[in-house]
């Protein structure tokens, strides 16, 4: 049976990690997300995913750093306001992982990526009388695919910023009300 469920932004997260000076990750995240998912217990190949990321609340624990990444060096945020995934194709791949393939729009570029996700997890009440579930999923994109292409050479040989930058994504839903007749 399908049921739409609401994500719910308190208690979700899209964390990003990247190389930095060819010597260790830069970690960071976004703290909006927001998004739809119909999610059909039955039929899982059934699920439609939608979701939205407000590139300006990006955190990576340095002030100067985050405004050079909102700037138009990497997201520019004014022109580009919305980071957006739309599932496209959805596959079991298990009791509880799912293959998701969609959408990914960062910086006005769209390019197919695959989430491997853990999950749904169950359905449980909250204290308030919500039905919750989550998942979680991961993967890998080049960040010049999207046309994030800034970088700096270093003194010593290679650059600042790596290309490959791994997502990692926690989820918490809400189920939707029903739809009364």
């Amino acid at each position: 049976m399908k049921a739409s469920y609401d994500i719910d932004p308190a208690h979700s997260s899209a964390q990003f990690s990247v190389r930095h000076m060819m010597i260790t990750n830069v970690r960071g995240g976004f703290s909006s997300v927001k998004g739809t998912i119909v999610y059909d217990a039955d039929n899982p190949a059934g699920t439609t995913i939608d979701v939205i990321i407000d590139p300006g609340t990006i955190k990576t624990l340095d002030d100067q750093r985050d405004t050079h990444l909102k700037s138009g060096d990497f997201l520019d945020v004014e022109k580009y306001p919305a980071i957006t995934f739309k599932s496209t194709k959805v596959i079991p791949n298990g009791t509880d992982e799912i293959n998701v393939t969609g959408d990914l729009t960062i910086h006005g570029v769209t390019k197919e990526v695959v989430l491997r996700v853990e999950g749904p997890s169950a359905e449980g009440k909250d204290p308030w009388g919500n039905t919750r579930m989550g998942a979680s999923a991961i993967t890998k994109i080049k960040r010049s695919d999207f046309g994030l292409t800034w970088n700096a050479a270093l003194e010593t040989g290679g650059i600042m910023v790596g290309d490959d930058l791994k997502i990692d994504l926690e989820v918490q839903m809400i189920k939707a009300a029903a739809a009364t007749a």
